[in-house]
């Protein structure tokens, strides 16, 4: 199952700053969820938590059945998506795109039919030659998702500095994570601050505010296009 649970999950720093509250939420397998409010809220600090990224001071996260607490990150079967893209410049795209399969020594039938998916998904089949050096901006976030959902995760993580600065850019990346949860059913948590943005999702939307959840709201399904 690809189901999130947080049960009481709290995240304390050295310096005795209190980022996450005594924080509890089932996610559905399969579910979109975009965590919404403030800078400072806590809602990057809870993805970076399920990612394995951050500890966790105490309460609990589990993947399915399975809490994750002590294993690791490379362990978790997540895929997350932040700001830097971290692409091989001197690698195609293909060679990018592939490279999780490749170290994971996946059969080369396989790895070519799930880049060749993910490519028409997030419809870049057509740069899949090219040296990443010569792409663009735009083209290099779709490359980043698609190495990203290319194993097969069963949880996506997007945080909001993913395409900050760009409102085409971030436009495109919204269309591309509903398409990549609708498509291929991947559970995603998506971070933003923006409330306009987390409205127009109209996915279920957890409200934040000084490290706690304020509300949840399960709003109608869009259709993507």
């Amino acid at each position: 199952m690809s189901s999130v649970t947080i049960k009481n999950l709290n995240k304390t720093y050295p310096n005795g700053f209190l980022s996450v509250k005594d924080v509890s939420l089932h996610i559905e397998d399969g579910e979109f969820v975009t965590f919404h409010g403030p800078s400072g809220c806590g809602k990057s600090t809870i993805l970076r938590m399920i990612g394995g990224l951050e500890d966790i001071t105490s309460g609990e996260i589990y993947l399915g059945n399975d809490l994750l607490n002590d294993v690791l990150p490379r362990d978790r079967q997540l895929a997350m998506a932040f700001q830097n893209y971290a692409l091989y410049p001197a690698f195609s795209v293909y060679e990018n795109i592939a490279l999780g399969l490749i170290l994971r020594d996946f059969p080369r039938n396989i790895i070519d039919s799930r880049v060749k998916i993910a490519a028409e998904l997030l419809k870049i089949p057509n740069i899949l030659d090219k040296k990443i050096r010569k792409t663009s901006d735009m083209q290099r976030q779709k490359i980043a998702l698609a190495r990203a959902v290319v194993c097969r995760p069963k949880v996506f993580l997007v945080d909001e500095d993913f395409s900050r600065g760009n409102l085409f850019r971030r436009r495109e990346m919204l269309y591309d994570i509903l398409r990549i949860n609708k498509k291929l059913k991947i559970t995603t948590l998506y971070v933003t601050n923006d409330y306009k943005e987390a409205i127009a999702l109209r996915k279920k939307i957890v409200f934040m505010e000084n490290g706690e959840i304020t509300d949840t709201v399960l709003q109608v399904s869009l259709d993507q296009r």
